[in-house]
């Protein structure tokens, strides 16, 4: 239980980079589509995420500072600039489908508009960034999105062909559906797996543990427990889908669809828990994506951030946040869908991504920062492979979407 405790930080990154809401439909339309044809995206972005993460937390615990910070002394502020603009706004549009996820979430529990929840939950989601301690709230959220187990659990409890499931994740393929619909599911699901502001989370909030060379091995048990568990839960979406919906041939585009295998499965007591998993999920990334956006600022502009220390010590730090808040809510009341908002987001964070994780790469191998502790040749290998797909994802992702219009 301590282990599962100290891991917690890892487990909110996960969840709030691995399922949010666009990842709750995403993954379920993912098997309903393909059954379990994606799964290898899964493994892959979780493989990628883990060398990624240890390299931020690594960054952190030996230089005792954060990843965004180094990269504008490291690159230069132009450079650094760049990054700063492609993820804040990436960001702050991800935070806007969270808070959305969070209202649709209880528009599904109490039947009234989310339109109505979106003011309520921004004003939670500030209320807990502003005056919850950060160990408290990472606990809290991270084991609360644990919920979300309920769907692995349902698959027992589905009449579920094991078998036919193992046969259709080793068949790399669209099943007798589009490539191009395949294809672009794929790099939708692999940027919402390496978004980037989990390793922005991630990394800083090391910081505000203050973790040092002696922790690197706490660090650790953090990528390797927290990332997996967020990958699971995703795998276990996409196969309760491939059980209840691909047979069907049903599509999945609202959270109520997204429920119903646990609904078939467990009645209306599973669909009181997958509402509950729906709420924990989606508040923890958007307190993920709310800190992201004010720690990138923050460090970028050298300001004092952090929750380890006093509002009143870091109030432009609490003013970005407060004011990513805003923006997030005037974008849902123009009514856009919070849902599609986030496949759009997807989509703008697979292009981005090499901004990201290239920076990482070279911090991870400088002496000036990490002496004796820069990437190993193994660290290096897979670094440079996974960055490759990162690039062909990027690449990809705006013609896919032309084509296949976004999937549909």
């Amino acid at each position: 239980m301590r282990k599962l405790l100290a891991a917690a930080l890892g487990v909110l990154s996960a969840i709030g980079g691995f399922v949010d809401i666009g990842d709750l439909v995403a993954a379920s339309q993912a098997g309903a589509r393909f059954g379990m044809g994606h799964a290898w995206v899964l493994l892959v972005g979780v493989l990628a995420i883990c060398a990624y993460a240890e390299m931020a937390g690594r960054i952190a615990a030996v230089s005792g500072r954060a990843v965004f910070d180094l990269v504008r002394e490291r690159l230069g502020p132009r450079v650094a600039l760049l990054n700063l603009v492609a993820s804040y706004l990436v960001t702050v549009v991800t935070l806007a489908a969270e808070l959305g996820g969070v209202a649709l979430a209880l528009q599904l529990a109490s039947r009234v508009s989310y339109l109505l929840w979106v003011p309520v939950t921004a004003l939670a989601v500030w209320l807990v960034l502003w005056r919850m301690r950060f160990e408290l709230m990472e606990r809290l959220w991270g084991v609360a999105g644990l919920a979300l187990l309920v769907f692995a659990v349902a698959l027992f409890a589905l009449p579920t062909d094991w078998a036919e499931l193992g046969q259709e994740a080793l068949h790399l393929g669209p099943l007798g559906q589009g490539w191009g619909d395949y294809w672009f599911i794929a790099v939708a699901l692999f940027a919402s797996t390496v978004s980037p502001y989990e390793v922005f989370f991630f990394s800083s909030g090391g910081v505000e543990e203050k973790w040092s060379a002696a922790d690197l091995a706490h660090a650790r048990s953090n990528v390797l427990i927290g990332f997996p568990v967020g990958g699971f839960l995703a795998l276990s979406l996409v196969a309760t889908a491939a059980v209840v919906h691909h047979p069907r041939g049903t599509s999945v585009d609202t959270l109520d669809q997204v429920a119903q295998p646990v609904v078939v499965a467990f009645g209306e007591i599973g669909l009181a828990v997958a509402v509950l998993a729906f709420f924990a999920v989606t508040f923890g990334a958007a307190l993920e994506t709310g800190l992201s956006a004010a720690y990138a600022a923050s460090q970028y502009f050298g300001w004092q951030w952090g929750k380890r220390v006093s509002p009143r010590e870091a109030a432009r730090f609490h003013s970005v946040l407060l004011v990513s808040v805003l923006f997030g809510v005037l974008a849902l009341m123009t009514t856009i869908d919070p849902v599609r908002l986030t496949e759009y987001m997807l989509i703008i964070t697979a292009v981005a991504l090499p901004l990201t994780y290239l920076p990482i790469l070279v911090v991870a191998n400088d002496r000036t920062y990490l002496g004796d502790r820069v990437n190993g040749r193994l660290n290096n290998l897979l670094g440079t492979l996974f960055l490759l797909l990162i690039i062909a994802a990027s690449i990809a992702a705006i013609p896919l979407a032309i084509v296949t219009r976004m999937g549909q």
